[in-house]
């Protein structure tokens, strides 16, 4: 008996394996000859604002920095054009001064002397660095399970925004070192950590990997997405979801233009003169600016490995290329 349940299970394991369906698309324009630039390492961690290499070098939205950190130190943020580093366990660094936290320190953004801090225990603090004195801190319900792509805290003029682990951003006074606000993007499922802030004229754009939101003048705007990327670029919002579609929208997240690919699984967006999708099958696909027409290329990485796109850059294996 226990090997008729064997087989049977063996004949179920290959036949839902022999159902997988890939993206094959029907013509691609061959290999994309953007000039492949080295990088000395392999990633090893990542934010949504950077990322570190084997060597101790990162990876900002500035580019390769040859700026090298302490090998238990991973990338979080610049801030003042400071490096903001964290050990993961009770340090943070900034450029090479060490600021003991007592905790895990998840994400960071520093403006004058003013140290925002997300904790792995969802908790948010408010540091002044020459003071050594704590401004603020406040606990939220814990989140056992995060997207990787943590964003940072944002400073406004006159604000700070905190975006907890459990779907919310904090609005801070900085004047005053009080919450003034909080602003729900997603209050369930499990990956509901913010993995998308930004300001974009005064509007403020939020999502997790479940939800998008916009906030300006007054009016919120929600959107239900399952989204695998967003990024923005002038005033528009670009998302790619689970299903397969690149979607661009204006602020108000009032969708311009999309596009669906079947079956396709964009692993990041990027942004040359146009728009492009790194797809784990090895194809990069540029779509126009006006969205009628799209470029397939070949274009081969390991996607097993840590893949992150910032501007017009996608950095993979231990390569990286600039876009067109």
């Amino acid at each position: 008996m226990k090997y008729l349940i064997f087989l049977i299970t063996t004949i179920f394991i290959f036949a839902g394996c022999s159902q997988k369906e890939y993206f094959e698309p029907e013509n691609t324009v061959g290999s994309y000859d953007n000039t492949k630039e080295d990088l000395k390492g392999d990633i090893i961690s990542m934010n949504r604002d950077g990322a570190t290499l084997d060597n101790g070098e990162i990876i900002t939205r500035r580019g390769l920095s040859t700026f090298t950190i302490p090998e238990d130190y991973h990338f979080l943020n610049i801030g003042d054009n400071k490096v903001i580093t964290s050990n993961y366990k009770d340090s943070i660094m900034i450029d090479k001064k060490v600021i003991k936290t007592g905790g895990v320190v998840v994400a960071a953004s520093l403006k004058d002397n003013k140290l925002a801090m997300i904790f792995s225990n969802n908790s948010i603090q408010l540091y002044d660095i020459n003071s050594e004195k704590i401004l603020l801190k406040e606990y939220y319900n814990h989140s056992f399970v995060n997207d990787t792509r943590i964003a940072n805290p944002y400073f406004m003029t006159n604000i700070i925004l905190f975006p907890t682990l459990d779907g919310k951003i904090i609005v801070v006074a900085e004047d005053k070192n009080q919450i003034i606000r909080n602003i729900v993007v997603d209050a369930d499922g499990q990956f509901n950590n913010i993995i998308f802030l930004d300001v974009i004229d005064d509007t403020l754009v939020a999502a997790t990997r479940n939800k998008i939101i916009s906030v300006g003048d007054g009016v919120l705007n929600v959107k239900d997405y399952t989204i695998r990327d967003v990024i923005s670029k002038g005033t528009n919002i670009y998302l790619a979801t689970i299903d397969g579609q690149i979607i661009k929208t204006d602020i108000s997240l009032n969708v311009m233009d999309r596009k669906k690919y079947k079956y396709a699984k964009i692993y990041a967006l990027a942004y040359g003169s146009s728009l492009y999708a790194l797809e784990s099958q090895g194809y990069l696909i540029n779509i126009s600016n006006d969205f009628k027409s799209e470029k397939i290329y070949d274009f081969g990485f390991n996607n097993e490995e840590k893949v992150i796109a910032l501007g017009d850059t996608i950095y993979y294996d231990n390569e990286y290329i600039i876009l067109k």
